[in-house]
């Protein structure tokens, strides 16, 4: 019987919808007392030689923790689609296979993307507390159409990001390290440039690339300099994508004018950070993500690669 490691925070709380299943195929569960957002590196060390599978989230499976693991780990099978948090390497070295769900979040993603363009040109939140607290102001605000939007990562997520910015009238610029299919970016009117030259140009920055060495600190004090300093940074991608004291020294040196952040390099975001205290920042905890329809699908996609990975036959249809 395969013992199996749950610790996807995002399915933990329906476990009495999971455990039927998975037990269903022989598969003897284990679950964490208490995962908060993900397990580190001694979290997992404490479980190490007792699962041949897993479904997690962003976990710690570095070198260490991945040799101290196998042989017995078979398979991991990420809830979601970023495996930044796995060393993929080592996990091929070792023959453990890695599964995720591909374009799991883009619409939710894009969606989010599109309300902190909306709030920051409208100001919307900012007239909103103004007049709570009894002050009668009109604070200026911008139409999209007069703006540009910056896309870093023309994937999925980056994609439907544009699409919707489309439909407002935005000036699209865009910028990946990969080919982008020309009948998107014509049927679009997308202008693929350099990522100095997006810098310059945007009004809005939006990072929807993937966390790998190419794009770690991507945001940092060289970068921040090449902006409008009226404009505002999205980030909704990965923390680590984003020099955070960079960030912080641009917010409060006036480089820029803003940012949206919904993950950061450390999750969750100390109490102590600045970006708390910052009138011109808009956070949330790692939630873009968030919908119902596109949680349930992944759900199940999930323990379907999850069965996949240990060699048993997958026999439910779509949940």
């Amino acid at each position: 019987m395969p013992t199996v490691l749950l610790s996807a925070p995002y399915m933990i709380p329906s476990l009495d919808r999971f455990r039927p299943v998975l037990e269903g195929y022989g598969i003897d569960l284990v679950v964490p007392a208490e995962v908060h957002e993900r397990l580190n590196e001694s979290q997992l060390l404490k479980y190490a030689g007792q699962f041949d599978g897993t479904i997690c989230g962003d976990d710690q499976y570095n070198e260490k923790v991945l040799r101290a693991c196998a042989p017995r780990l078979k398979v991991i099978s990420k809830w979601g689609t970023g495996i930044d948090s796995f060393d993929q390497k080592i996990a091929a070295e070792l023959g453990i296979r890695i599964y995720r769900t591909l374009n799991a979040f883009s619409m939710p993603v894009a969606d989010t993307v599109m309300g902190y363009i909306l709030a920051f040109a409208r100001r919307q939140p900012w007239m909103d507390r103004a007049m709570k607290a009894g002050v009668w102001e009109k604070i200026p605000g911008r139409s999209l159409s007069e703006c540009t939007l910056g896309v870093v990562g023309v994937g999925n997520c980056g994609k439907a990001v544009l699409r919707r910015a489309r439909g407002f009238g935005m000036r699209l610029l865009g910028n990946d390290i990969i080919d982008i299919a020309p009948d998107f970016i014509i049927e679009n009117g997308i202008q693929m440039i350099s990522l100095e030259e997006l810098l310059k140009q945007s009004d809005f920055v939006s990072l929807n690339c993937d966390l790998n060495p190419s794009s770690y600190h991507l945001m940092n004090h060289d970068t921040f300099s090449l902006m409008k300093p009226e404009a505002i940074l999205i980030n909704i991608a990965r923390g680590p994508v984003v020099d955070e004291p960079a960030l912080i020294n641009a917010l409060q040196r006036g480089r820029i004018a803003g940012a949206a952040l919904d993950v950061y390099e450390q999750e969750p975001l100390p109490l102590d950070s600045p970006l708390l205290k910052m009138d011109n920042v808009m956070l949330a905890p790692h939630n873009a993500n968030s919908s119902p329809s596109a949680w349930e699908r992944v759900h199940w996609n999930t323990v379907r690669n999850l069965l996949e990975g240990l060699g048993i036959e997958v026999t439910f249809d779509n949940q």
